[in-house]
């Protein structure tokens, strides 16, 4: 078996390096394993890749935690299903980002600051760090980058606040 694969579930699947960028400079990179990829949308999964616990107050991400991360290629989002080591899900924390792009062994997103969590019983949706994404100066620099992110961000809310959630989505 070569250094980018691994085995999931009794099949061979490819590892990826996926790479968060901001601001031009790369804010976490970890491996992850390529669930499935149809030419639009990318799945992976890799444990939290944080060091240590990082508790937001309405979550906490610590050691053990998996994460289940949906990437497109296509729109200005990715949709990270988050379940603790044993399986309970804790919930759905999405980055508002511009389109993926895979080059060979690497998933690159860019991260636009915009994020959403969705609890996993839907009672808590809440817009994350808009703060910072008027901050960054994207809308002044690039509008029309602009435009998309806060488009996805309210795309998300709106599948969030739905019956069925963002499982609709997955």
């Amino acid at each position: 078996m070569s250094a980018h694969s691994a085995e999931v579930d009794g099949a061979r699947t490819v590892d990826l390096d996926v790479v968060l960028r901001k601001a031009g400079r790369t804010k976490i990179r970890y491996r992850a394993a390529l669930l499935a990829d149809d030419g639009t949308r990318l799945t992976v999964r890799a444990p939290w890749a944080g060091s240590g616990v990082r508790d937001f107050g309405f979550v906490r991400f610590e050691p053990g935690d998996v994460f289940t991360e949906h990437y497109w290629r296509d729109r200005w989002y990715a949709v990270k299903e988050v379940r603790t080591g044993t399986g309970a899900l804790k919930g759905w924390y999405c980055d508002v980002t511009r389109p993926a792009v895979r080059a060979g062994a690497e998933l690159v997103v860019e991260d636009l600051d915009l994020d959403l969590w969705c609890s996993a019983d839907g009672t808590d949706v809440r817009r994350l760090d808009e703060d910072e994404f008027a901050a960054s100066g994207l809308p002044e620099r690039d509008p029309v980058a602009a435009a998309n992110a806060v488009a996805a961000l309210d795309t998300l809310e709106r599948l969030a606040r739905d019956a069925d959630g963002l499982r609709a989505l997955l």
